[in-house]
């Protein structure tokens, strides 16, 4: 009697589906998830940056009061990341200037600047 008698060890093909189902599921809801956190962080990223452009901008117009525009750069103190496109206003107060994060990322959006430093979305990212 004891012939016939096997430890089985090991897991049974249906136990393995069940493990496989789950780790999908959870995938399913993760990944979306995950993907709307990156597009928050590309959106927090051009609106940082825009703000540190904008307060560049101030502290180099109060250093050179002859200034007529505001270049990106050491010039002012600033050097925008790669990351971030960063358009500039059209004259020393900074009005207008645009950031955009590169990323092709549905929702990324393009933020604007006006002359007291508030920020808001210029277009929609789609």
């Amino acid at each position: 009697m004891k012939l016939f008698m096997k430890k089985e060890k090991g897991f049974t093909l249906i136990e393995l589906m069940i493990v496989v189902a789950i780790i999908g599921i959870l995938a399913a809801i993760a990944i979306p998830q995950f993907v709307n956190y990156r597009v928050k962080a590309y959106n927090s990223q051009a609106q940082a940056e825009l703000k540190s452009y904008y307060t560049a901008c101030q502290a180099y117009v109060a250093s050179e009061p002859t200034a007529t525009t505001c270049p990106v750069g050491t010039t002012i103190g600033f050097n925008n990341s790669s990351s971030v496109t960063l358009v500039t206003g059209t004259d020393a107060s900074c009005v207008g200037a645009t950031a955009k994060h590169v990323s092709t990322t549905a929702g990324v959006n393009t933020y604007t600047i006006d002359n007291t430093g508030n920020i808001t979305p210029q277009s929609t990212g789609s």
